[in-house]
């Protein structure tokens, strides 16, 4: 990781041994006393207390040219006080621990579908998310109506990414947008220009609904409230679904719920559709192959997937669009497989990722067979459960 000049100089200089600094100290004493200094006795100095590497480093991005540009251009182009955007950008700190935090796992860390599924769908979750939408029932029915996804589906997603919101995140927005835009990790590919995009995001949001950015917290990714939305997916996908003239993604359930089904529905979410089909790939490995070049893309109709060698239950038809086999590594375990439809892949524009996806699906099939309310989308098939 490639740390700010600023911030190297600094750790240059916690490196100073005390004596060192207390030499330095006793040459500036004695050079003030030649200029004619009172010769009255002085305190002794106090001695500088020596940083540990692992506190904060200060970065003060109002000081970089280049944020200065950056602010400018963005209070110019979005019609922005200038003056308010560059204060903001002068109060934002490098943060350690985001660049450590956003490096991909180490290299031959091998995928556990079996173990990243139990985070997701145990009993606790469940429960929350029961309790989820039952709070929520009226919002959940009436985005089904509006935007055709399912109650389960929206309850599912907020119970994976937030645990309903017990874990929406800490880190000061401003603070992860600013240190992921100016002073990317090497180490993996550059999406400092992302980044700077949503920084630019999250001012605009915060000065239309004039909120105060310093106080907004959110992941180390700077997604924020229990949907975890990036601030560019608030502009664009958030809805104010209890009509009060205000987008609250933390407190105001129905605008979590408008906002997530708004979301699913803008990628191409299908009423109706179920989002996973059992599957058994096919036996010869090329053909296997062959249908696992596209990967989560559905490109293979039902009929087509069968002609290939794979087995579909007997309701999977052609009406059911195109379909993707989905390969779920366990580690050092044989592959989970299932065969996913247009609303699998929908649900992995939230978050591109099968794995992301399956948890999901199946944390929504858990809610809707614990689920008691008798106003509620219909159950997924059991011929459509995935293995």
């Amino acid at each position: 990781m490639t740390l700010p000049l600023s911030v190297l100089l600094r750790r240059a200089c916690r490196a100073l041994p005390l004596l060192a600094l207390a030499g330095l100290a006793s040459t500036a004493l004695a050079s003030t006393a030649l200029a004619g200094a009172p010769s009255a006795k002085r305190p002794p100095a106090k001695t500088a207390a020596v940083m540990s590497d692992d506190s904060p480093d200060v970065v003060i991005y109002g000081q970089r040219e280049d944020v200065v540009q950056f602010g400018r251009a963005l209070a110019a182009a979005n019609q922005l006080d200038p003056e308010w955007v560059l204060a903001q950008l002068a109060q934002a700190r490098f943060q350690p621990r985001v660049t450590q935090l956003v490096m991909p796992p180490p290299a031959g860390t091998p995928k556990n579908w079996a173990a990243y599924r139990a985070r997701f769908v145990e009993p606790q979750r469940i429960g929350a998310g029961l309790r989820w939408w039952q709070d929520n029932a009226e919002a959940l029915t009436r985005a089904e109506a509006r935007y055709g996804v399912p109650p389960e589906i929206v309850t599912a997603i907020v119970g994976v990414e937030t645990f309903y919101g017990r874990v929406t995140g800490n880190f000061k927005v401003i603070d992860a947008l600013a240190t992921l835009s100016f002073d990317f990790p090497t180490g993996r590919s550059d999406r400092s220009a992302f980044y700077r995009d949503e920084l630019g995001a999250f001012l605009r949001w915060c000065a239309a609904e004039k909120r105060d950015p310093q106080s907004v917290l959110g992941s180390f990714a700077g997604a924020i409230g229990l949907p975890q939305f990036m601030p560019s997916s608030i502009l664009k996908y958030a809805v104010d679904f209890d009509g009060d003239g205000r987008i609250d993604l933390n407190t105001h359930g129905d605008d979590v719920v408008g906002s997530v089904a708004h979301y699913l529905a803008e990628f191409g979410w299908q009423r109706g559709l179920v989002p996973t089909v059992a599957v058994t790939p096919p036996a010869d490995v090329r053909e296997k192959a062959l249908m696992l070049v596209n990967d989560i893309n559905p490109s293979l109709s039902a009929s087509q997937m069968r002609e290939h060698g794979a087995i579909l239950p007997a309701d999977a038809t052609d009406a059911l669009g195109p379909l993707a086999l989905v390969e779920l590594q366990n580690g050092g375990e044989a592959p989970s497989y299932v065969a996913g439809t247009r609303n699998f892949y929908v649900i992995t524009r939230y978050n591109w990722s099968a794995y992301y996806a399956m948890a999901v699906v199946d944390l929504a099939r858990a809610l809707r067979s614990g689920h008691t309310d008798s106003v509620a989308a219909p159950a997924v098939p059991a011929a459509s459960a995935a293995p």
